[in-house]
C-alpha cells in the first residue's frame, strides 16, 4: 500500500513476522518518548537523592528513543525492498543482511545506556562515587568491553554479508568475560555497602541487578541464534521486548524506590 508516495507495509506485502518486528519497533518508540517526558517533567519533585537517577533516565529513554527510530526508519525501507521481492528465499535473506545492519544502531545504542544503566543501578547503594571509584572503573571497562567486542564479532561477515560463524562465536566468547564481570561485581558492591540503604533502596537495587543475569542474557542468546537458521525477526523482536524492560522498566523500579523513600521520610518527619 502506497499513501502520497509513502510505503506502508503490510502482512499481506512483507508477511506477518515481519510486520510483528515493526510494530514493536513504533511500540519501542512510543514507550522510550514516554518515558522521557515523564521523567524531565517529575525530576524537580523527586528526593534530591534521587534527582540524578532521574536524569540517568531521561538520557537513557532520549538515546534509545533515537536509536529505535532510526532501526524503524531503516527497517521500513527495508521492508519497501522485500514488498518487491516475490521469492520467500531472496525476502528471507534481504532481511537477513537487513538485521546485520541494523544491530549497529543497537550496539551504538548500548555503548551509551548500560553504563547508565550500572550507574542507575550504584545510585541505589549510599556511597559516594569517590569511594568506589576502583570498582566503579572495573564495572564501566567491563561494560565497555562487552560492547566493543561483542560489536566486532557482530562485524564477522564475508563480502556479500554472510555471516562468518567461527569468527563471531569466537568473539562472543570474549565478550562474555565482560558480561560475567558485571554481576560479579555488583555482587561485590552488594555484599560491602548493600545493608548500609534502606530496605526500599535494597529492593530496587536487587531487582535492578537481577536484569543483568535474566533480561540482559536475552542479547547473548540472540547473538549465538545468529549463527543458526532462526528468523532473524524473532531476534529483533525478543532485543527490543528486552531493551524495554531493562529501561523502561529499570526506570519504573528507580521511580517506585523514590516514591517509597519521600513516603518513608515523611512518615518519620511527622513522628518527630
Amino acid at each position: 500500500m502506497e499513501v502520497n508516495d509513502t510505503f506502508i507495509p503490510t502482512a499481506g506485502a512483507v508477511g506477518l513476522l515481519p510486520m510483528v518486528t515493526y510494530f514493536f519497533f513504533w511500540v519501542a518508540i512510543y514507550a522510550f518518548l514516554g518515558s522521557f517526558i515523564f521523567s524531565i517533567s517529575t525530576q524537580a519533585s523527586a528526593p534530591p537523592a534521587h534527582r540524578n537517577s532521574r536524569l540517568l533516565t531521561a538520557i537513557i529513554a532520549a538515546v534509545a528513543g533515537i536509536s529505535y527510530f532510526l532501526i524503524q526508519g531503516y527497517y521500513q525501507h527495508v521492508l519497501a525492498e522485500a514488498a518487491a521481492v516475490s521469492d520467500t528465499g531472496d525476502r528471507q535473506t534481504l532481511l537477513r543482511e537487513a538485521y546485520n545492519a541494523i544491530n549497529q544502531f543497537r550496539y551504538m545504542d548500548w555503548a551509551i545506556t548500560t553504563p547508565l544503566l550500572l550507574l542507575h543501578m550504584v545510585f541505589m547503594l549510599p556511597v559516594r562515587f569517590s569511594v568506589i571509584k576502583h570498582q566503579l572503573m572495573l564495572l564501566l571497562a567491563a561494560d565497555f568491553f562487552m560492547i566493543l567486542t561483542g560489536y566486532i564479532g557482530e562485524q564477522q561477515l564475508s563480502f556479500d554479508n554472510e555471516i562468518l560463524v567461527g569468527p563471531r562465536l569466537i568473539w562472543g566468547a570474549v565478550s562474555t568475560v565482560g558480561y560475567v564481570a558485571i554481576p560479579y561485581i555488583l555482587y561485590q558492591l552488594w555484599k560491602t555497602y548493600g545493608s548500609q540503604a534502606l530496605p526500599e533502596a535494597q529492593w530496587g537495587f536487587r531487582l535492578m541487578a537481577l536484569t543483568t543475569v535474566t533480561f540482559w542474557g536475552v542479547y547473548p542468546i540472540g547473538y549465538i541464534l545468529t549463527t543458526l537458521s532462526v528468523d532473524t525477526s524473532l531476534i529483533h523482536i525478543s532485543f527490543t521486548i528486552a531493551d524495554l524492560i531493562n529501561k523502561v522498566g529499570v526506570a519504573l523500579i528507580a521511580y517506585l524506590v523514590s516514591i517509597k523513600t519521600a513516603e518513608r521520610q515523611s512518615s518519620t518527619a511527622v513522628q518527630a
